[in-house]
C-alpha cells in the first residue's frame, strides 16, 4: 500500500474516531446528578459540561444545569441523562467519563479524561 493511501486511511480513521467520541456518565453519577436536579427544582434540565481556564493545572471542569441546548452544542445521552457540550470544550472533553462516589475520604465526582496530559491532585483541573 502506498504511503499516500496509508496516510489518507489514517486521517479517515482519526476523523471517524473524533466523530464517534462521546461523553459518558456512569449510573452512580447520573443518580447523584438527578438527585441534585430534583432538589434544585431543575428536573427537566440537561447537564452542560465545559472547561474554563484556571485551577492548578491550567483548565478546570465545569458542570451546570440548563433548560436548553445551544445552537452549536454537541449532544449526548448517557444512562438516561442528556449532556451538552460547546464545541471549544469538546476538544478537551471528548471521550471523558464522569463517575461519582460517596466515599467519605475521596467522594464526589471524578472525571477520567484521556485527553489530559496532566491533572492536579484534587482532580478538578488538568492540562492538555
Amino acid at each position: 500500500m502506498s504511503e499516500t493511501i496509508q496516510n489518507k486511511k489514517t486521517i479517515e480513521e482519526q476523523q471517524e474516531k473524533f466523530q464517534n467520541a462521546t461523553i459518558t456518565v456512569t449510573e452512580s453519577a447520573v443518580k447523584r446528578l438527578k438527585s441534585v436536579m430534583t432538589s434544585d427544582g431543575k428536573e427537566n434540565h440537561i447537564l452542560r459540561m465545559s472547561v474554563e481556564g484556571g485551577g492548578c493545572s491550567g483548565m478546570t471542569y465545569k458542570m451546570d444545569f440548563e433548560n436548553k441546548k445551544g445552537e452549536f452544542d454537541k449532544e449526548f445521552e448517557s444512562n438516561g441523562l442528556t449532556i451538552v457540550c460547546d464545541l471549544k470544550s469538546w476538544l478537551y472533553l471528548k471521550d471523558i467519563e464522569v463517575d461519582y462516589s460517596d466515599d467519605l475520604l475521596n467522594g464526589g465526582f471524578k472525571i477520567q479524561n484521556p485527553n489530559a496530559e496532566r491533572t492536579c491532585g484534587c482532580g478538578t483541573s488538568f492540562s492538555a
